[in-house]
Formats: C-alpha cells, sequence, structure tokens
C-alpha cells in the first residue's frame, strides 16, 4: 500500500509522476484552486482586520473528499503544485482544506518533470513558503475588491453585465491611449535620394544614399528637393573614404515568458493564450515513444533568464559536439541589471537539449512541434559564441555634399546557425565590387522619393505584452488571461494580427479615467507589483497593502455611486420606427456596442443596427454618412447607402473641402487634414465644429 500521496495541480502530469516515483507513491490531482471566495459575497471582511472568507468551489466537494481519504492514509504528504507564487497558494488553501496534520505536509517544487528533478525534489522537500503565499493572496484580494465594487457601477451606468478588473483595466487604456495617437497623428512630408554610380570596369552600379554635409540633412518638401537636384547636377563624384571594420552580435537571452509570447506571435502568429497553452502541454509530458511520457521544456511561467549549471553544462556539451569548440559562448549570460526575478525560476528552455526537435517531431503535434522548435533553438543559441560581421563603409564626395554606403557580410555565423530572427534574415547590402579612397565614379541617375512619416502602430498582443512587462504590470501568469479577457469582453477587437478599442470598450475606458483614475494609471499598478513583490520578499506585511488600497478605493466608489445616482440613464427614444408596431425605437447597448431596440418587448423583439449619422454628406455620392462598426466591432464611417456607395473612411470626415485640392478632409484631434496623403494640407479644426 503506497505510504506517500503526492498532490499536483493537473492530471496530465499524474501518470508521468506516478511512474517515476513508484508503487510507494499515490499521486493525485487537485484540478487547480479547490477553495475561493463565494460568487454570492464580497468575502472580505473589512471590519475585522480584512480577513478573508474562503469556501470551496462549487463542483469540488467529491474531488476534495477522495484527496482526504488519500491524505489519512498516508504517513507523508508531499504538495507538488506548479513552482509559483499561485502555487505555493493552492498547496496553502489544499493544507487548510485536507485538515491533516501539519508534520505529515511537506512542499516540493521542480522546474522540469523529469525523473531527476522530481525525485530530488521529494529529498529536499520543504515548508510552505508563506511569503508567497501571502503575495498572491494580498493579489486576489486587491483584484477581488476592483472587481466586486467597480463592476456592479459600470453595469449601472452601461447597463449591460460588464466587468472590469485591475490590471485589464490598465491594459485597456494603454490600447485606447494609442488609438488616441494614431487617431491626432498628423503625417509630415520628408524626402529621400538614392544614387547610381558607375565604377569603372564594373556592370553594376554602386548604389548609395544621400547623406547630406558634414551633418545629416533632412529634406522637407518638392522644391527642397528640387534645388538639391540642380545643385548635384554637374557634380564630379569621388570616393573619400573607404572604412572596413568588425561587428559582433551577442547570441540572445534564453526565452522568459514574455520574451516567447512575444517571438511566437512574430514568427508562427500565434496568440499569447495558443502559446501558453501549448508551452503548459510541453512542460506537463509528451509521450515519447520508446520512453513514455516526459515534460520536455521547463516551467514556462518565469521572468528569469537564468540557466542551471546542469543544463548550462549540458548545451556547452553537445554544442561542443555537433559544431565545434569555437561555437561554445566564451562568457556567462549575465541578467539585465534592475530585472525583478520572479522566485528562483529559470528561463524557458528544453529539459535535455539533445532531445532535438528532429527527435521529437514524431511525438509533437504540428504547432507543438513549431513551438518546441522555437524555444529549443533560442536555448541552443544563447550558449552559443556571437556571430562576426566584415563591415565596410564607403563615402562618396560631390564638393560639401556626401552619398554614403554601408556593406556586411558573415565571416563567422556563430549562433545564428542555429537560430535567427526576422531582423538577421533581411539580406545586408554585399558590396561586390573592389573601392579604393580617391576612385572617380560617374553619376548614372539620381533617385528622389517623397515619403510621409507614419502613425505609432497599433498594438499586437506581441508589443502589448512586450509594453506590460516594460511598465511592470502584470506578471508572466497574468499577461495571456488579461489580455484573453478584455477580447473576449468585446472591449478590444483582434483584426488580423492589430488590437483596436471598440466602442463598448472606449465607453468603459472613459467610465474608469473619469470615476477610478488611480486605477487606470500605469504608476499607480505597476507600485502595486513592486508591493506584491516586496509580500513575496518577506520585506511587506500582505494586510498592510490591502488596508492601504481598500479606504481610496471605497471612497472612489461612494463618490461615483452618488454621481451616478444623479444621472438618469433614459434609453435614447429615435425617429426610427418599428416596422412590427409602430413604437419609436430606442439606443441600447450590447455585447458589440449600440443596436435598436423595440421598447415594446417583450412582445415585439424587433432589433436592427443602430448607425448614428454624423451630419456629414458623403464625398461620393452625397448621401448621408453614418458611423459603422465592423463585424469585430473596430468602428469606421461609411455611406448609408452601402452596398451600393462603397465609400468609408477610418477618421472621421468633415463637411469641408481640402482648398488645395479639393479633396473631402478628415478630422485629427483639433486638426483637419487632407484625405489624399500626398496632398499634405493641414488647418486648425474650426471649434464650432
Amino acid at each position: 500500500m503506497a505510504k506517500y500521496l503526492v498532490i499536483v495541480e493537473s492530471p496530465a502530469k499524474v501518470k508521468t509522476i506516478k511512474k517515476f516515483l513508484g508503487a510507494n507513491y499515490d499521486v493525485e490531482a487537485s484540478n487547480g484552486h479547490v477553495r475561493d471566495f463565494p460568487k454570492s459575497q464580497f468575502g472580505i471582511d473589512v471590519e475585522h482586520d480584512f480577513e478573508p472568507k474562503y469556501i470551496t468551489i462549487r463542483g469540488k466537494g467529491e474531488l476534495l473528499a477522495k484527496l482526504r481519504k488519500a491524505a489519512k492514509k498516508a504517513d507523508k504528504i508531499y504538495l507538488a503544485t506548479d513552482p509559483d507564487r499561485e502555487g505555493e497558494a493552492i498547496s496553502w488553501h489544499l493544507m487548510q482544506a485536507l485538515k491533516e496534520d501539519p508534520k505529515k505536509m511537506h512542499r516540493i517544487t521542480f522546474n522540469e518533470i523529469t525523473k531527476t528533478a522530481v525525485k530530488s525534489s521529494i529529498k529536499q522537500a520543504r515548508d510552505l513558503d508563506m511569503d508567497l503565499v501571502d503575495a498572491q493572496q494580498a493579489r486576489r484580494m486587491l483584484d477581488r475588491m476592483v472587481g466586486y465594487t467597480i463592476s456592479p457601477l459600470l453595469w449601472a451606468k452601461v447597463k449591460r453585465g460588464l466587468s472590469a478588473g485591475r490590471v485589464q483595466s490598465v491594459a485597456l487604456r494603454i490600447i485606447c491611449d494609442r488609438e488616441d495617437e494614431i487617431n491626432a497623428f498628423i503625417p509630415e512630408e520628408y524626402w529621400s535620394l538614392e544614387g547610381d554610380f558607375q565604377v569603372k570596369g564594373e556592370k553594376k552600379p554602386l548604389q548609395a544614399k544621400f547623406y547630406g554635409t558634414d551633418k545629416k540633412m533632412d529634406i522637407h518638401s518638392k522644391e527642397e528637393m528640387d534645388k538639391l537636384l540642380a545643385s548635384l547636377k554637374d557634380k564630379e563624384y569621388e570616393i573619400n573614404e573607404v572604412k572596413k571594420g568588425e561587428r559582433i552580435k551577442n547570441a540572445p537571452l534564453p526565452f522568459t515568458t514574455s520574451t516567447l509570447q512575444q517571438e511566437a506571435a512574430k514568427t508562427l502568429n500565434f496568440s499569447t493564450q495558443k502559446t501558453m497553452r501549448l508551452a503548459q502541454q510541453l512542460y506537463e509530458g509528451i509521450d515519447i515513444k520508446g520512453n513514455g511520457t516526459v515534460g520536455v521544456i521547463s516551467y514556462l511561467r518565469t521572468d528569469s533568464t537564468r540557466i542551471s549549471e546542469e543544463a548550462d553544462a549540458a548545451a556547452r556539451e553537445y554544442i561542443t559536439a555537433q559544431y565545434g569548440e569555437d561555437y561554445v559562448s566564451k562568457s556567462e549570460k549575465a541578467v539585465k541589471k534592475g530585472q525583478k526575478i520572479q522566485d528562483a525560476h529559470e528561463a524557458i528552455r528544453p529539459t535535455d537539449i539533445s532531445r532535438t526537435p528532429a527527435v521529437l517531431k514524431e511525438s509533437l503535434s504540428r504547432d507543438q512541434f513549431r513551438l518546441y522548435q522555437l524555444i529549443w533553438r533560442r536555448f541552443a543559441a544563447s550558449r552559443m559564441a556571437p556571430a562576426k560581421y566584415e563591415t565596410t563603409s564607403v563615402k562618396i564626395g560631390a564638393d560639401q555634399y556626401i552619398f554614403t554606403v554601408s556593406a556586411s557580410k558573415i565571416i563567422f555565423d556563430g549562433f545564428m546557425s542555429v537560430y535567427t530572427d526576422e531582423e538577421d534574415q533581411k539580406k545586408g547590402n554585399v558590396l561586390n565590387q573592389s573601392l579604393e579612397r580617391g576612385m572617380k565614379l560617374s553619376l548614372k541617375e539620381l533617385k528622389p522619393e517623397q515619403h510621409f512619416t507614419q502613425p505609432p502602430a497599433h498594438y499586437t498582443e506581441a508589443s502589448l505584452v512586450k509594453t506590460m512587462e516594460e511598465l511592470g504590470i502584470g506578471r508572466p501568469s497574468t499577461y495571456a488571461p488579461t489580455i484573453t479577457t478584455i477580447i473576449s469582453r468585446r472591449y478590444v477587437a483582434k483584426e488580423q494580427k492589430n488590437l483596436y478599442v471598440t466602442e463598448l470598450g472606449e465607453v468603459v475606458n472613459n467610465i474608469m479615467k473619469q470615476a477610478f483614475p488611480s486605477i487606470v494609471d500605469v504608476n499607480f499598478t505597476a507600485t502595486m507589483e513592486g508591493l506584491l513583490d516586496c509580500v513575496a520578499a518577506g520585506t511587506v506585511k500582505w494586510k498592510t497593502v490591502v488596508s492601504n488600497f481598500y479606504p481610496d478605493l471605497k471612497k472612489d466608489v461612494d463618490a461615483a455611486e452618488e454621481e451616478l445616482e444623479k444621472v438618469d440613464i433614459q434609453d435614447e427614444v429615435t425617429d426610427v420606427i418599428c416596422e412590427n408596431c409602430g413604437r419609436h425605437m430606442v439606443i441600447k447597448y450590447g455585447p458589440h456596442g449600440r443596436f435598436l431596440a423595440c421598447p415594446g418587448f417583450p412582445e415585439c423583439k424587433n432589433t436592427k443596427p443602430y448607425f448614428e449619422k454624423i451630419g456629414v454628406a458623403c464625398p461620393k455620392c452625397g448621401k448621408e454618412i453614418v458611423l459603422k462598426k465592423t463585424k469585430k466591432g473596430r468602428k469606421y464611417y461609411g455611406c448609408e447607402d452601402n452596398p451600393d456607395c462603397d465609400f468609408m473612411s477610418w477618421q472621421k470626415p468633415s463637411a469641408k473641402k481640402c482648398p488645395k485640392c479639393g479633396s473631402y478632409m478628415v478630422e485629427k484631434g483639433n486638426k483637419l487634414v487632407c484625405s489624399q496623403e500626398t496632398c499634405g494640407y493641414v488647418e486648425a479644426k474650426d471649434e464650432k465644429e
């Protein structure tokens, strides 16, 4: 009969770990959390020192009974939940729920699900780390306070089952702020100039970019460009300088949760949620032919780039054998200064570097294989020598003006033999001509080109994760759920890779900014994360964090409630007549934003899309322009006569025509801008408009 009980979080790990530990061990799964706050109550006793009230999660009673039965029979109980704060908290909840002698219970953690790691974790069993538990409790309580007190207010204001979250509200604000920047952006004209030069005895011309004089010269208009071209017309061109040098490109650091999500989004087009789901499968165990089930990557929620000594040594040995001594990195990979490292985690890496992607291909699904290959290559590259380039830079003179050429070629590929990112794949300029100082060149052609500055890009999931990490908002385990939440609530629409704010998202963000400025303040949220790190480190008490946060939140909620009570939110009546019953239809909010509904509901259930007229005639056909939404909820302006008229604009059109070219103008912040980018006409918006 089994003497020891091991409790893990996921049922997927049970079989693997049982196989590693043998007949003396019984392995059971808790299926994640077993206790939480009640759904129907606040669950935090504000009057009595913020004591939390936890209850068994609905549907977990039977599972807990089974675990209690197994715990009674065991001499020792090992709590083997995930090696992070949440895992520590789940172990603590299990301890409370099992009601066994605490001396019987031990906490074990392993960073990878391999025989060695699991067996050595049993030898290094420890007591529960209450600082980590408290940090997770504090996070859960802060989130509860925000969600439970603000969501009913949103419900009252926008009249649908909306909700607010501590981190998701800030993520929404970041996206809204970027959208505002894009909408207010006014393109500026600039020009570039390239020259094709003939080198004596060479067939292919030498291409060079115009630089300026001693200083870089910016060209802002066609007039400036024409003037420059005229002065370059009859000049003599000769090579003033040929400089050769060497540049090294260092190997990348191994993946953290954030960098893995970013890279998988860029190169594999995976959403953050998909990346985490696949990584979880690779961590929990893959059935490898001839080996049984084994975890093939280390733990996936980490912001550390540290690698264990054993894994580092194994990687160096493997690289030496496969690629040769020269390819092994001579230096240790240092962690960036000021980087917050959650607990004592390692970076994400393969559990065994000799299990190459090719070896595992048969055992993995297509997507699992692609993600594993990315992790394996990045880790192998991180232990390899830098790549070396030979660089050449050439200056071509024409009186006081200079054209430049720069080129580079790889002389040692180093880590790039295993791993290249998008930038490395862009082919550099290669110089085949032999060029020397003082060489005369003849000008074949000058190629001027007009450009316009571009607005900041819309956020993608990858760039949002990067920004959240840089700003210190959320932690490795929260990026994917935060993004998934704001998309599923339809506050944000994802089209192609880009994230756009929906009408609903705008409304929620505006209310949050107005009524709860500190909740959606980036610095405030980052400070809270810092305080939670201090709780985890044992330097701040968790109740101090919670008791300091709640009174300010309560004050804001009370003030917002009072203001909202003054506003009686009536359904806005329109002049659209319901064709079924003749009543005037009203504007209501749904999950996709506003729509028209018959006030005679439930007798009359007629609804139709709501298109708001903006009081501007369509430039194509003269009918009304209305505010519309794409299928996913992104706003745009189109003709009411669609599909007969195909006019559409992402920016709000103005009734005013461009005095320079006659096209329609669009609103950008407090300016009106010509819709024809090549025209470039801009004027201040009349306040009366």
